[in-house]
């Protein structure tokens, strides 16, 4: 009796498993096209990225520091070489040059929090594809060595050959899919980065500026 019941769950995890293998590979397939666009993406982001030089970023920093009103902070920032995001910060923390300072503080970082959070969800696609992918492979590489092997004490060497062949092409698949996805998302958080330092460091030169503007004016 325990060695039928045995059987029978052992032909349901069979049965359970085999059935597996059609929604890995076309998963495997949807990933393929998904680290393909994420990769266009990752070029055409490579190419027209353009950062702010050093040598503007240390005069930004001076233009900021010396600057006479918010007015004159917002004129340096847009008219800097940063990305409109970082611009958009800046000139919000900015604006908010009537508000006490603590609140300025709070201001500045939440709306960097924000712009954090923001970035983070465009590698979450990638980082997705880095930890399934090569899960999906082995999958795809150990659900047919089952049949395969069966094949083998039976003497049936196409079938296993077959087997053979969709447990390689998988296990291949899957780890192109995590090694793409592993360097586009590493890439691209060093980018992010060094972004959110940059916007940073600014925020806090702004945030003291207009903080001795106020005192100025008092």
């Amino acid at each position: 009796m325990i060695i039928q019941g045995t059987e029978t769950l052992t032909s349901l995890i069979h049965i359970i498993s085999e059935s597996l293998l059609t929604p890995v590979v076309i998963l495997l397939i949807i990933f393929v096209v998904l680290v393909i666009l994420c990769l266009g993406g990752f070029i055409n982001e490579r190419i027209s990225r353009k950062p702010i030089e050093p040598d503007e970023f240390e005069k930004l920093i001076r233009d900021i520091s010396f600057a006479d009103s918010p007015s004159e902070i917002e004129e340096y920032v847009n008219k800097s070489g940063l990305f409109d995001w970082q611009k958009n910060v800046l000139v919000k923390i900015s604006k908010n040059y009537d508000i006490g300072i603590n609140a300025r503080k709070a201001l500045a970082s939440e709306l960097i929090s924000s712009e954090e959070t923001r970035l983070i969800k465009n590698t979450n696609k990638t980082d997705i594809l880095v930890k399934l992918g090569p899960i999906l492979g082995l999958l795809g590489t150990l659900i047919p060595l089952g049949p395969g092997l069966a094949a083998l004490g039976s003497g049936d060497i196409t079938t296993l050959a077959e087997s053979l062949t969709i447990a390689f092409d998988t296990t291949v698949t899957g780890l192109a899919v995590g090694g793409l996805g592993y360097l586009i998302s590493k890439f691209k958080k060093q980018w992010y980065e060094s972004d959110l330092i940059d916007v940073e460091t600014l925020a806090e030169v702004e945030l003291e500026s207009l903080s001795n503007s106020g005192d100025n004016n008092a």
